[in-house]
């Protein structure tokens, strides 16, 4: 195996553990996720995106979330490696907005407490973008 190889193999384990551990918090309505998209879906009122809020606030984490764990089993497979990493890159760019330009932050609190993550859920988006930028890189063709 090439070093590149095994370069590509590590960034996608990489981006394939932060998208799949999330599915727990966002497929059983985890009060961090329930956080995280009415914080959103409050925001969204406020820019007169208020018809479609209580639908992303209900199923926001469902629909990301299985867009995520379609993005890894693409980005594992060579032939369709481009098309998952472009699908990760779409997803994660996304959350890196909504932590950058909206109430969410990027020190979110996650629970009724009002704790927060420190920042390490953007910091981990972050690297999921690059990683999911470096294996498009990688993978294209000479």
């Amino acid at each position: 195996m090439t070093a590149k190889k095994g370069f590509t193999y590590a960034l996608i384990a990489y981006v394939c553990f932060v998208f799949v551990q999330s599915l727990f918090f966002k497929f059983t309505g985890s009060e961090e996720t329930d956080i995280i998209f009415n914080t959103i879906a409050d925001w969204m009122k406020t820019i007169g995106l208020g018809f479609i809020a209580p639908a992303f606030a209900a199923f926001g984490g469902y629909v990301i979330g299985g867009t995520e764990l379609i993005a890894s089993g693409l980005m594992i497979n060579p032939k369709s490696r481009n098309i998952g990493a472009l699908l990760g890159l779409a997803v994660i760019s996304g959350a890196i907005f909504f932590h950058l330009f909206t109430p969410l932050g990027v020190d979110r609190v996650i629970d009724a407490q009002g704790n927060t993550d420190g920042g390490v859920l953007f910091y981990m988006a972050c690297g999921v973008w690059v990683s999911c930028a470096l294996i498009l890189f990688l993978n294209k063709k000479s």
